[in-house]
């Protein structure tokens, strides 16, 4: 055997070894995408569910807080209504 078969053969290796390497490199670059498609799901569903998710909550609190100051109009109206007619009956009664 000649001193470039030699040289052939350890580069073919090299080579070889350096494939394998990429390959098991290419595989944890799958298997971390396929976590990171777990995790955008879950966080997909966190904030889209009709439900209970981001959305539906911040849904939720704008008609709470718009039946709210509906109420405080009410209550507001009510405390001046009756408070004019208190002043009224106490003065020019």
């Amino acid at each position: 055997m000649s001193e470039g078969t030699t040289e052939v053969k350890i580069d073919i290796v090299e080579l070889g070894g350096k494939i394998d390497r990429m390959a098991d490199n290419i595989e944890v670059v799958k298997q971390r995408c396929e976590e990171m498609a777990t995790s955008l799901g879950s966080v997909k569903k966190a904030v889209y569910d009709p439900d209970q998710g981001l959305y539906a909550r911040i849904r939720e609190l704008e008609q709470w807080k718009e039946n709210t100051s509906r109420i405080i109009w009410v209550i507001t109206t009510s405390v001046v209504g009756l408070a004019t007619a208190t002043v009224w009956h106490t003065f020019f009664k």
